[in-house]
């Protein structure tokens, strides 16, 4: 009876072939694997033709899904590549770490403790329950052994003193016995310290190796973390361990897989056992045998290429050359990804790091995102999103989604996307395009997270499936909410969503709140999202009449309200109401109904009279009644020389003009009428009068764009010609206005 130990590291396709040469040379009868025992039934899915890494095993508490573990793996993973090579010769495998049962457990209670502890000091939201990223978090925690190795061998990191010491050997065994001496020299001197976790999981990994041999099994392969070698290589009695392992709680707990990428596989994602390059090290796998060198730097061309950069075939040359150059003067045997990043950066990219950059995204780190096979076991609500996600042809993808939604398909899965966002599962964000209103087309934004599975759980308790799914889920937050313009966002998205069960509820919720209220701000702040729905709803197909009555409410108690509401206000409140004003008065123009435009009009003419209310708000409803052709040029001036009087208050005047010019400088230059109307008043100024209000004129002009301001200034330079023409101007009066035109407009004129 045989125990072979190999200490790997948990990614690294050199590390990997030298394991599974090492398997072939044992023959084993049995693989032991460093996992959750609580996920060995998922073990054959990793034969499946569909699997593609990368992906990661997920255990998780049913009845908490924060609870729960990610076990990463990629293609040049030593543990896949073990399990693959079990099952392909028909080898029994098994995982041999701590039970996530046991580990789940301690976890909840040691949250609930906290809990506890916190309720009793204070009345603490929730505090957040620990979370394990990965299986080997640890390494967050205790100092690397990796780490200390290459620091003793002269190295900046572990990631480059593995690369050079392990991935680099062509197929030298002797490795697996220098890793477990130097792993027990550092676990002996203390160096590195054990973890308080780390003697159950070690005893319960010695527990399946002595079950092995009860079983019967003669060649034993135990392929494990290095830092685990040594506490395997020697086993203690069996009392020891059980001594250890007495007492261990245990919750239920349930594993499936998720699709992974290479991204998630990194140090700064996070994961305890990332690395930094896991794109590299996949073309190190899928390159065995071949020029890896010429292969890499031809990869590195075709990107620069796809990204409209100069990289010819004679720089691919000079670039390898320059590496293996690099690796000699360092007596390294072969160039590593070290070598082929400053051959790169000297070569293709001629000393500016930015094409580096990208080369690093998408080749060292890479994107490539894995595959589960149709029977992994899922909770229902995630059999169901891989059914639609599958029926709607859509992949775990990243980038730009555009939907057309005349079309069916786009039409559906939009309902699907819109449904996910409101469980608040972001796979895809909305992209807010031009002219996104009234449209027939949708852009997401795709980028899925292995996270998205955890979210798929926890939402479970409110469904089977998505629709069932986000028809409660809307349903009870539409209950929760007490505020207006939250409730009409859930209105706006069970429409979008389209979730005729939930519509009436919700509808109903939003009409009682709506009644309810006083603050006539939260109507405003309303309406537009419902005047979208009324407006756009047909695009979707969506039945919109419910929402037809709380909007013709809102409406009228807003126009009764509004005047009141905007008497004595300071400045900060009234430019509240000045824009909650203009946002109201688009969502009137978009529901373009008669009896709501005429009670609005009524509303802005007595804002425009009406004593005490902001300077700012009377300017605006002047301007948009001129707009609407509700008052005339006469009645506009007239208002401005009574806004401008300089009997008032200044800061007032300043605002009515403002308000009334408000992002106007490109209208002015295509409205004569309004042009017009400003340059008559500031014609009729007297010159006392004119220079105390150029402050004024100057703040409100400077708020234009410079060519819009220089348009404004030609056109005006234009009139003074046509008046000079048509006639006679005192010359020596005209050029004495030059320089205050010049100084107010914030050009230089030059009329000759």
């Amino acid at each position: 009876m045989s125990i072979h130990i190999l200490g790997i590291r948990h990614h690294g396709p050199g590390s990997t072939r030298t394991m599974l040469r090492a398997l072939y040379d044992i023959e084993p009868d049995i693989v032991l694997i460093e996992g959750p025992p609580d996920a060995d039934h998922l073990i054959p899915l990793f034969g499946h033709e569909a699997m593609q890494a990368p992906i990661a095993m997920l255990v998780y508490v049913p009845d908490h899904p924060k609870f729960a573990s990610y076990y990463p793996f990629a293609e040049f993973s030593p543990e896949y590549q073990a399990i693959r090579f079990a099952l392909e010769y028909d080898i029994p495998v098994r995982f041999m770490d701590l039970p996530l049962k046991h580990v789940m457990r301690m976890r909840k209670d040691a949250y609930d403790e906290a809990q506890a502890k916190a309720n009793d000091e204070s009345d603490t939201d929730d505090i957040t329950p620990p979370t394990d990223d990965s299986a080997t978090q640890e390494q967050q925690i205790r100092s690397d052994p990796l780490g200390e190795l290459a620091k003793a061998a002269g190295y900046q990191d572990g990631e480059r003193w593995w690369e050079h010491f392990v991935e680099n050997r062509d197929n030298d065994q002797d490795i697996f016995q220098a890793l477990l001496e130097a792993m027990t020299a550092l676990r002996e001197a203390g160096i590195t310290s054990l973890l308080p976790m780390d003697d159950k999981r070690e005893a319960y990994m010695r527990r399946i190796i002595r079950q092995a041999q009860k079983d019967g099994y003669e060649r034993i392969a135990v392929v494990c973390g290095a830092w685990h070698a040594p506490a395997l290589a020697t086993m203690p009695t069996q009392k020891h361990d059980n001594d250890i392992l007495k007492g261990l709680k245990r919750i239920k707990v349930d594993a499936t897989l998720t699709p992974w990428t290479h991204s998630r596989l990194t140090m700064w994602s996070g994961y305890g056992a990332g690395i930094w390059s896991p794109g590299w090290y996949q073309h190190r796998w899928e390159t065995e045998g071949k020029d890896t060198a010429v292969s890499w730097m031809s990869k590195v061309a075709q990107l620069l290429r796809a990204e409209d950069l100069d990289a010819s075939p004679a720089q691919v040359i000079d670039a390898v050359r320059l590496a293996e150059t690099i690796a000699t003067i360092r007596d390294r045997a072969v160039a590593g990804l070290e070598e082929f990043n400053e051959a790169s950066l000297t070569v293709f990219c001629g000393g500016n790091t930015a094409p580096l950059r990208i080369i690093h995204k998408k080749l060292i780190v890479g994107e490539k995102m894995g595959a589960i096979p149709d029977d992994t076991p899922m909770m229902p609500l995630q059999r169901d999103f891989e059914l639609e996600k599958k029926r709607l042809r859509l992949k775990n993808r990243d980038g730009n989604l555009k939907l057309d939604l005349r079309e069916s398909l786009g039409l559906e899965r939009s309902h699907l996307l819109h449904r996910l966002s409101l469980l608040e599962i972001d796979w895809g964000k909305k992209v807010n395009t031009e002219n996104a209103h009234g449209t027939f087309k949708e852009v997401w934004e795709l980028a899925w997270q292995p996270e998205l599975a955890i979210k798929l759980i926890e939402k479970s308790t409110w469904g089977n499936t998505v629709i069932d799914a986000a028809t409660t889920f809307a349903k009870q937050s539409a209950k929760d909410v007490r505020n207006l313009p939250q409730l009409t966002a859930i209105v706006n998205d069970v429409l979008l969503s389209n979730l005729p069960e939930a519509v009436p509820y919700v509808v109903q919720r939003l009409q009682a709140e709506a009644s309810a209220t006083g603050d006539i701000k939260e109507l405003m702040r309303a309406l537009p999202a419902l005047a979208d729905v009324m407006t756009y709803g047909n695009v979707r197909d969506t039945d919109v009449d419910m929402v037809g009555t709380v909007v013709d409410g809102m409406v009228i108690r807003t126009c009764i309200g509004l005047p009141t509401e905007c008497s004595m206000l300071d400045e900060d409140a009234a430019d509240n109401m000045f824009q909650s004003i203009l946002r109201f008065n688009s969502a009137i123009y978009l529901l373009d109904q008669a009896g709501y435009t005429e009670r609005w009009r009524q509303v802005l003419q007595s804002l425009m009279e009406q004593t005490g209310v902001h300077g700012m708000i009377r300017g605006r409803a002047c301007r948009i009644l001129l707009d609407d052709n509700i008052i005339d040029n006469d009645e506009v001036a007239r208002q401005m020389r009574l806004a401008m009087s300089l009997v008032g208050d200044v800061k007032d005047a300043t605002a009515w003009l403002e308000g009334f010019l408000f992002n106007s400088g490109l209208i002015l230059i295509h409205d004569e009428v309004l042009l017009t109307i400003i340059d008559e008043w500031v014609m009729s100024l007297q010159s006392d009068d004119f220079e105390s209000l150029l402050p004024i004129l100057r703040r409100t002009f400077s708020s234009f764009e410079d060519p819009e301001r220089r348009q404004i200034g030609r056109i005006i330079a234009g009139r003074v010609k046509t008046l000079e023409n048509a006639i006679e101007i005192d010359e020596d009066r005209a050029n004495a206005m030059i320089p205050i035109l010049s100084e107010l407009l914030g050009i230089e004129l030059d009329i000759q």
